[in-house]
C-alpha cells in the first residue's frame, strides 16, 4: 500500500524513529541544561529508566510521518536532502522549544549544533546548485541580522533586552535551513504569534506585563508552520493580516 507514492512501511519506520528520538530529546535536554556530555556509557540505561514522555513521542511520530508525506523518499541521495535536513532539524527545534519554555534560555551548544549541521548541508546543496547554497547563507544573515537589530534597539529604547541573544542565534541557524524568503516569513509569523498569545496571557492574567515571555517557542512554532504549510498560502494570509484585509490577490 502506497500513500503519496511512499510505501506505508516507510511511514511506520519514520514514526518509530520519531518515537525513539523523543526519548533521546528528553535525555539531551537534561544534559545540556546541566552542561554535561550528551553521550556517555550509561546513556542507554538511564534513558530507559527515565519516565517516558508519551505526548512528546506522539508529536515526534506525527512530525516524522508528515516529513515523509510532504517530501517523499527518492532513489538518489541528493534528492532526499530536504527530508534529511528537516529530519535532523526537527528534534533540535523541539528541544529549543522545551528548554526555552521551561528555563527561558536556548543553550549555545544547541544553537551551535544547528549552525554546524546547517553549514554542512549548505555545502552539500552547493555541490548540486550554488544558488540554493547562496540563498541559505543569505537566510542566515537575514535571520540573525533582523533579530540582532531588534535586540539592540530594544536595549537602547527600553533599557532591557527585547529578546535574548539565544533567539538571535536560533534565527541565524534557521536561516540556513529555510533560506531568505523562508526566514522572513518565519519572522513575521513568530512576531504575529508572539503578539497575539502575549496579549491573551496578559488579558487572562496568566502573565504580568513585567514578566518575561520566552520568544523561542514562537520561533519554533513559526518554523514548523513554514515547514508544513504551502508557502503561497502563508504569504497570502500574511498579506491579508498586515494589510487589514485589503489585499485581494
Amino acid at each position: 500500500m502506497y500513500i503519496n507514492d511512499v510505501h506505508i512501511l516507510a511511514y511506520v519506520a519514520f514514526a518509530i524513529i520519531g518515537i525513539v528520538i523523543a526519548s533521546f530529546i528528553n535525555w539531551c535536554n537534561d544534559r545540556m541544561v546541566e552542561n554535561k556530555k550528551i553521550f556517555s556509557k550509561d546513556m542507554l540505561d538511564k534513558t530507559k529508566r527515565k519516565k517516558p514522555n508519551y505526548i512528546l513521542m506522539i508529536i515526534m511520530a506525527v512530525l516524522y510521518i508528515a516529513l515523509v508525506y510532504f517530501f517523499g523518499i527518492h532513489h538518489r541521495v541528493y534528492e532526499n536532502l530536504n527530508l534529511i535536513k528537516f529530519s535532523l532539524l526537527i528534534p533540535m527545534l523541539i528541544s529549543a522549544l522545551m528548554i526555552d519554555y521551561k528555563l527561558q534560555i536556548i543553550p549555545n551548544r544547541l544553537n551551535l549544533t544547528m549552525f554546524e549541521i546547517g553549514l554542512f548541508l549548505t555545502f552539500l546543496y552547493g555541490v548540486t546548485n550554488v544558488n540554493i547554497a547562496v540563498n541559505m547563507l543569505l537566510g542566515m544573515i537575514a535571520g540573525g541580522g533582523i533579530f540582532l537589530i531588534i535586540t539592540l534597539l530594544g536595549g537602547l529604547i527600553a533599557g532591557k533586552e527585547a529578546m535574548g541573544f539565544g533567539d538571535v542565534k536560533l534565527m541565524g541557524a534557521l536561516g540556513l535551513y529555510f533560506g531568505l524568503s523562508g526566514i522572513i516569513v518565519i519572522s513575521l509569523i513568530a512576531f504575529l504569534l508572539g503578539a497575539i498569545i502575549s496579549i491573551i496571557l496578559l488579558i487572562i492574567k496568566i502573565k504580568k506585563s513585567s514578566e518575561y515571555i520566552p520568544f523561542g517557542p514562537f520561533i519554533v512554532i513559526a518554523a514548523l508552520i513554514v515547514l508544513f504549510v504551502p508557502f503561497e498560502i502563508l504569504v497570502t494570509i500574511l498579506l491579508k493580516v498586515f494589510t487589514l484585509g485589503m489585499y485581494r490577490g
